[in-house]
């Protein structure tokens, strides 16, 4: 992403926001795309499920959106030279769905302290166009691959910096550890008509294969009828994993305000900068002629926007379910990569 669209997204998370935050109020919480958004009373549990959806169509690089035929005739492989890699793309992905299942827990053992953890399930598709031999654009067929199982698991502390009837402010300070399989398999069609088996491209599998330190700061204020909050969150990995790669740093950048438009519902609206950076090191058995293979084309910088909904507390009595829409405003993509169409977030918690 652009200087200028970081600077934006600064300027609108440090601008000054004022004011009651009851917990009785349905945006007591963030929107439900947001993780370690709040801290609870010393005692307190929280129970929580999300459902989160994303759909992926059609390749982009940089800024630039880019047909699976001008992939398969120009962009190189890397690992042409290897016996049987032709010297071009000739396997394209043309769409992706991952849908993930969430599981948390939250609980505040003193005052200043509450706990974290995070526990997913993950199923991921995606579509393949391969094209004949080592030139053309002669199609020999499609396929798809298919990876499920369990992702990687968080644990945090989320620390109070401050908090009174009208902000709240803390630190988050966790680990990610590696529960998510990184050696997923899957037949494919090769471009010579083979269907081999092979271990599948980094954007298959199912976690990072490293313990990756998660940091990060939030902060909420409320108003009679608003809220507004922001937060800061960024996953560095700390070392390669066992296949000598690891994935790229992420660092997110979010802002979001709510309205309480009746005594259980608000709707929110939410802007999210993201980038990611290049794996760095490789796999040597994910050695393919298709983009996904590629630990250079990983890179991306996005700037989400999104429109939400929460019900809950007053007499649902710690009760809350909530639901947020997700599209893209900006992508630039270290491509060719499969960029992002839309997102859905939908989620229940409870607190007793």
């Amino acid at each position: 992403m652009n200087s200028r669209l970081w600077g934006a997204t600064a300027i609108l998370l440090l601008s000054p926001l004022a004011s009651s935050h009851p917990t009785s109020r349905p945006d007591s919480h963030a929107p439900i795309g947001v993780m370690g958004d709040h801290f609870h009373k010393p005692g307190e549990v929280m129970l929580s499920y999300r459902y989160m959806h994303m759909d992926m169509a059609g390749s982009r690089s940089d800024t630039s959106s880019i047909s699976p035929t001008e992939i398969a005739t120009t962009i190189p492989n890397r690992f042409f030279g290897t016996p049987g890699q032709p010297p071009t793309l000739r396997v394209v992905p043309t769409e992706m769905t991952m849908d993930m299942h969430m599981f948390g827990v939250m609980y505040a053992p003193m005052e200043r302290l509450t706990l974290m953890g995070m526990f997913n399930y993950i199923d991921k598709e995606m579509t393949h166009t391969t094209f004949q031999g080592g030139m053309g654009t002669t199609e020999l067929g499609s396929f798809t691959t298919k990876a499920s199982g369990m992702g990687d698991t968080t644990l945090a502390g989320l620390i109070k910096i401050g908090s009174n009837e009208q902000n709240r402010l803390h630190a988050t300070i966790g680990v990610s550890l590696p529960t998510g399989d990184i050696k997923e398999t899957d037949q494919i069609l090769t471009p010579m008509g083979g269907t081999p088996s092979p271990r599948l491209p980094y954007p298959m599998q199912l976690g990072s294969g490293t313990y990756d330190l998660i940091t990060g700061l939030s902060y909420a204020t409320f108003r009679d009828r608003w809220s507004f909050g922001s937060q800061w969150r960024s996953t560095f990995r700390l070392g390669a994993n066992d296949e000598d790669y690891s994935l790229g740093d992420e660092h997110e950048l979010t802002s979001w305000g709510s309205y309480l438009a009746a005594p259980i519902m608000s709707i929110s609206a939410r802007l999210k900068a993201y980038r990611r950076d290049n794996i760095d090191g490789i796999d040597p058995q994910i050695v393919a002629p298709v983009q996904t293979a590629d630990p250079d084309n990983q890179a991306m910088d996005r700037l989400d926007a999104s429109i939400g909904v929460n019900f809950g507390d007053g007499s649902w009595r710690g009760h809350r379910i909530s639901a947020e829409f997700t599209v893209p405003l900006h992508q630039k993509l270290d491509g060719p990569q499969l960029e992002t169409d839309w997102g859905v977030t939908v989620g229940y918690q409870f607190t007793f």
